[in-house]
């Protein structure tokens, strides 16, 4: 019997113009028009015309990464698709699938995102932190080179997003010594992202308590379909833990694989990436090969994802 789950991409997902593979669904332009309604800023103009710089700006990329993947959710929907058993966000995209799930007001998580943007930036400086992609060593190899280059700085293994692909973050001068240090003990590759926040790491602890105090006047209640938090792995039943765990995960790991592997050991037969872009299908791949990885990154693909799980 075919059982799926949903996940939702986060920051890195951007792309100017990845909208207009939806041009067949009226809601996605809907859902765009009521973001830019709430946020009082134009979202369909930033994703349709925006600069590289403007789209992949912590401040936009985050309200504009969640309207995307709600968009499609709500395309998906129109479709008389059956609901996934669960759901999973990486990194940002928690609050996507929290408001999927219908934990989260949509137009209550457009602010919210907004603001965490916002506390992740003021958090660190503009070129103070780094982020980093180092391919080809195994978690444990990357947390050692993280602790030998730290030299007193923050360097730590923040994102476990497939075997062999794990993401360090940091103060920069300390993320780069770990690029070179991981490319000696046999990296194959270390890529300095174009992120201006290190996301996940104990720089955002500052950033973490302001959002903490946001949050807790942030309606929510628990999600119709549940939830895999990056943090702890696990599906909250509770409001305080679900506000708890978002917490956490400002400045601790993503622990993307753990996810992956949670759907697999509850029987999830497919997982299906809901947003543009396919950044996630190349990781569940390579993380579980017994689950089929499918993307809804245009009209034709959720047509496709449809006949598979029929």
């Amino acid at each position: 019997m075919t059982k799926y789950a949903l996940v939702f991409p986060g920051q890195g997902s951007q792309s100017r113009g990845m909208m207009n593979a939806y041009a067949d669904f009226s809601v996605v332009r809907d859902t765009f028009a009521e973001a830019s309604d709430v946020l009082k800023q134009d979202l369909w103009q930033l994703v349709a015309e925006g600069s590289d710089a403007d789209l992949s700006s912590t401040v936009n990329t985050q309200p504009v990464m969640l309207t995307a993947g709600i968009a499609v959710y709500r395309a998906w929907q129109s479709l008389n698709t059956p609901a996934p058993l669960m759901m999973a966000g990486h990194s940002l995209a928690e609050y996507t699938a929290l408001v999927a799930s219908g934990a989260l007001k949509f137009s209550d998580a457009l602010p919210l995102v907004r603001y965490r943007a916002e506390c992740m930036q003021s958090a660190v400086p503009e070129g103070v932190g780094g982020i980093a992609a180092i391919l080809g060593l195994d978690d444990e190899a990357v947390r050692e080179v993280c602790k030998e280059a730290s030299q007193n700085e923050v360097l730590e293994a923040v994102n476990y997003n497939s075997p062999g692909q794990v993401v360090i973050a940091g103060n920069r001068s300390a993320v780069e010594r770990g690029m070179e240090l991981a490319k000696a003990r046999g990296a194959k590759r270390a890529i300095m992202l174009p992120m201006s926040v290190p996301s996940h790491c104990k720089l955002l602890k500052g950033a973490s308590e302001k959002l903490d105090a946001y949050l807790q006047n942030v309606p929510m209640q628990v999600p119709a379909i549940p939830v895999i938090q990056n943090a702890d792995v696990k599906n909250f039943t509770d409001v305080v833990s679900i506000k708890a765990a978002l917490i956490r995960q400002l400045y601790m790991p993503v622990r993307w694989v753990e996810t992956i592997q949670y759907f697999g050991k509850h029987g999830i037969t497919h997982n299906i990436e809901c947003a543009p872009g396919k950044v996630l299908v190349g990781l569940n791949k390579r993380i579980d090969t017994n689950q089929q990885a499918l993307t809804l990154n245009d009209s034709a693909a959720l047509q496709a994802a449809l006949t598979a799980l029929n």
